[in-house]
């Protein structure tokens, strides 16, 4: 099994809270998915795990070495969570610069204080 990307990202949750008070479901439907959605809003703290998939996102993009572009958007790139540790799925321009890359599985890593959410994504062959 190879290494073929790699992404880190710490976002600060505070920025993601302030996004979601002045934007609303504007900003939170334009970024997540709706199972993301749905997730974060079952936590007592919904802000901060906004914030994680919001650094897990980025951290996806920068492994996948393409940023915001290239078909890579905010919603083609989704972490999903169901009864252990969180993992990446990816959609559309997503999934295509994935399997161009060769990519067969990944890691995902998240963990936040107070203030940071950071995300660590490995991309895998």
């Amino acid at each position: 099994m190879d290494i073929i990307g790699s992404g880190l990202d710490a976002t600060e949750i505070a920025r993601i809270a302030s996004a979601i008070e002045r934007y609303g479901d504007r900003f939170v439907c334009r970024v997540f998915t709706d199972e993301e959605i749905a997730y974060c809003r079952r936590r007592r703290d919904a802000a901060s795990s906004f914030a994680a998939r919001f650094a897990a996102k980025e951290a996806a993009m920068k492994a996948l070495g393409t940023g915001h572009s290239r078909g890579v958007f905010w919603r083609t790139i989704e972490v999903v969570r169901r009864g252990g540790p969180p993992h990446l799925r990816f959609h559309d321009g997503a999934a295509a610069r994935f399997a161009a890359m060769g990519g067969t599985g990944s890691l995902l890593t998240l963990t936040h204080s107070q203030e940071l959410a950071i995300a660590h994504v490995l991309l895998l062959r």
